[in-house]
C-alpha cells in the first residue's frame, strides 16, 4: 500500500468520491484534475488496480505525491468522513436533474460510479433530489468517468467565480 505522501493540508475546494473505480488511468486522470484545483479525492474500495508506486508509475500518476486523497472501505465511511460538507451530489445517467441545474458550493462532495457499474440504487435512492446527470444523446451508453469527474468539478468551479488566488 502506497502511503498518503505529505501533502500540505487545507480545506479542499472539493470532494470527489470514487465508488470502486475499476481503470487505474482514469483514476490517474482523476487524480489529476483534483491536483490542479485543490480537491480531495476519496476512493471508495474495492479498487480495480493496487495502490502501490509501481502501479502508480505505470498508470502515468507520478503526480500522485501532490495529491490529497485517502482510500476508505465503504461509502458510509467516506459520508462519515465529509459529514461537514453542505451538498453531496450523485453523478448517474438515470438522473431526471442536469449538472447545470444544481448550485454548487465549495466543500461540496461530487459521486461517481465505476465504470462499468455506475453507483449502485442504495445511494442513488437514498436521495434522489441530488442525483445529477450530464446530457447525452441516447446512442451513447455512458461517458468515461474522468472526463465526466472534469466536466463536473470545473462545472462547479465555474459556479464558484473560478479557482481561489494561490497565497
Amino acid at each position: 500500500m502506497l502511503p498518503n505522501f505529505n501533502v500540505e493540508r487545507t480545506v479542499p475546494l472539493l470532494h470527489v468520491v470514487l465508488h470502486q473505480p475499476e481503470i487505474p488511468q482514469n483514476t490517474g486522470n482523476v487524480g489529476r484534475t483534483c491536483v490542479a484545483v485543490g480537491a480531495k479525492l476519496w476512493l471508495v474500495r474495492p479498487l480495480g488496480f493496487a495502490l502501490d508506486a509501481r502501479h502508480l508509475r505505470r498508470a502515468g500518476m507520478d503526480y500522485w505525491p501532490l495529491l490529497d486523497w485517502e482510500a476508505v472501505d465503504s461509502f458510509e465511511e467516506a459520508q462519515r468522513q465529509t459529514a461537514t460538507a453542505r451538498n453531496t451530489w450523485c453523478l448517474t445517467k438515470k438522473a431526471e436533474r442536469l449538472v447545470w441545474d444544481a448550485s454548487f458550493e465549495p466543500g461540496d462532495v461530487l459521486v461517481f460510479g465505476s465504470e462499468s457499474r455506475g453507483l449502485p440504487n442504495a445511494i442513488l435512492e437514498a436521495d434522489p433530489s441530488r442525483n445529477l446527470r450530464l446530457p447525452m444523446r441516447s446512442e451513447v451508453r455512458s461517458l468515461n468517468l474522468a472526463s465526466t469527474v472534469n466536466t463536473v468539478v470545473y462545472e462547479a468551479i465555474r459556479q464558484f467565480g473560478g479557482l481561489p488566488e494561490e497565497p
